[in-house]
């Protein structure tokens, strides 16, 4: 059996895969499990500075694997209790929620459809690159669910505003690659072939900046969206300035400025 998430490390930068490309990259406990494994660990790792996520085959992910679950629940006799389903339910919503707290920037590559969780899982990574062939929606409304879920209306009304969010989540339609760029909900639109190569000149602009500057300043951004004043905001960057100012790194980027080359920053 494959495994269902693949990752490769290259110089700093894990390239991570949803790999079951038969099921349209479907969330099924595997590779849940996985992701949250994967994300939990990235919370003390130096070694990886930049994360690009993205699914095998023409798809990044379809959502649960609602053939897998149903199957799953036509075994029992009674359907879950309210503690087994909210169990459930949590470890999917875990994944965005370690995303938002791994002090890597994530980066993902949106290819095919990216519906209900998939679609949670791309709204939770900091940068989004969509192929032109990109479909991306709120599915679970059209499930007979409630269409908030796995953080989509924390995500979506601060990515698009309110009236997007609405239409999206109220309605469960659609949203393509290019309506998305044009209400900033992805950064660029490409070709699909040309996805990994587009994401490129991110990665590398990550990789020579500062390490720690680095990890500060998706901190930093992420506890913003949520200050409630601009002093908070303030605040919290004179503190990051401060320590990064302290550090050897701006040291050397300051050497390298003046030395008109790239800077070479110490792992840690």
């Amino acid at each position: 059996m494959s495994q269902p998430l693949l990752i490769e490390h290259d110089d700093g930068v894990d390239w991570v895969t949803l790999n079951r490309p038969e099921s349209l990259n479907a969330l099924d406990p595997s590779l849940i499990d996985a992701l949250n494994v994967y994300f939990q660990g990235l919370q003390r790792n130096r070694d990886t500075r930049v994360v690009v996520l993205k699914g095998a085959g023409a798809n990044f992910c379809a959502g649960l694997d609602l053939k897998h679950a149903m199957a799953r629940r036509g075994g029992q006799a009674e359907p879950p209790g309210v503690t087994e389903s909210l169990d459930s339910q949590r470890r999917i919503a875990d994944i965005v929620m370690l995303m938002r707290r791994a002090p890597q920037p994530i980066i993902a590559l949106v290819q095919g459809a990216a519906a209900g969780g998939g679609f949670a899982l791309a709204l939770a990574a900091d940068i989004r690159i969509a192929a032109k062939n990109a479909r991306m929606n709120c599915a679970f409304i059209k499930l007979g669910l409630g269409g908030c879920d796995i953080g989509t209306s924390y995500f979506l009304p601060r990515l698009v505003g309110v009236s997007v969010a609405s239409e999206l989540i109220l309605t469960g339609r659609f949203i393509h690659a290019d309506r998305a760029l044009a209400v900033g909900l992805v950064s660029e639109v490409v070709e699909a072939a040309d996805l990994d190569a587009a994401a490129n000149p991110y990665v590398e602009a990550m990789v020579t900046a500062s390490p720690v500057g680095l990890r500060l300043s998706k901190e930093c951004i992420n506890m913003s969206v949520d200050a409630g004043s601009i002093e908070a905001v303030i605040a919290m960057e004179d503190r990051n300035q401060v320590l990064c100012s302290r550090s050897e790194d701006f040291q050397e980027g300051i050497r390298a400025f003046l030395e008109k080359r790239k800077p070479v920053y110490i792992r840690r």
